[in-house]
């Protein structure tokens, strides 16, 4: 069998991941070909759970700027990542691959609470779980819910798969042709550099808790599994401080 270096993973995906070239909304085709992806991963005998944002559907923060009460800005969003987690495992199930949707705000009728136990028994029995509704309290991004449940899963890493960038750089790539790209880093390297990758909650917590992360360009077919092979690719920050 493959040998493989991350063996438990936390994914995490933008909403905009979902919205293929179109930028927002939810395009059904990206999302099949994102699940074949995690199903060619998921054959290799990994096991995978999902942070899905929502930022193809709304921003909070925007939404708060122009008047909106914060607290009900973040909730609208934690319902869009809700829907975008819904259509993952629509796409996943199709593909054969037994899914799970936990959310952190119950919602007994389309999905399971959030229950870490649970959680990680559906892994162990080879099922991927997709973790919706953010952390369930307004203020904390998607970002933070991806280093939150990579640390109370036991992940060996959080991986973050980007539209068209393949890791992290100095500056934008797609703005300045000059950018430098970092084989590696760590969480404290993003912090003191101010590098727009995680914000500063997921990248302390994600330090604190010597949680690994690897960034790399998911529009790029098969480069999940090549990640999941060890192969460097993309940039790979180191949980140390």
């Amino acid at each position: 069998m493959t040998e493989m270096k991350y063996k438990r993973v936390l994914m995490k995906l933008s909403g905009e991941a979902l919205a293929g070239d179109k930028g927002q909304g939810i395009d059904l085709e990206t999302v099949s070909e994102i699940a074949q992806d995690l199903k060619e991963v998921h054959a290799l005998g990994t096991q995978i759970a999902i942070v899905v944002g929502g930022g193809n559907l709304w921003r909070g923060e925007p939404a708060s700027k122009v008047g909106m009460e914060r607290s009900r800005a973040d909730y609208t969003g934690m319902l869009g990542t809700t829907m975008n987690a819904l259509v993952l495992q629509d796409a996943l199930e199709r593909a054969g691959v037994d899914t799970r949707v936990q959310t952190a705000i119950t919602m007994q009728q389309i999905a399971e609470p959030y229950i870490r136990g649970r959680a990680i028994r559906h892994l162990e029995k080879g099922r991927i779980v997709i973790f919706a509704a953010g952390t369930g309290s307004p203020y904390f991004s998607t970002d933070t819910t991806a280093a939150l449940r990579a640390n109370e899963i036991n992940a060996d890493a959080i991986l973050m798969g980007k539209n068209g960038v393949d890791g992290i750089y100095d500056s934008d790539p797609n703005k300045n042709a000059n950018a430098v790209k970092f084989a590696e880093l760590t969480h404290l390297d993003i912090l003191q550099k101010g590098l727009k990758v995680m914000d500063s909650t997921a990248s302390s917590l994600s330090m604190d808790n010597n949680m690994p992360l690897v960034v790399f360009n998911l529009n790029t077919p098969g480069n999940l599994k090549r990640v999941i092979l060890g192969e460097n690719i993309g940039t790979t920050v180191t949980g140390g401080k």
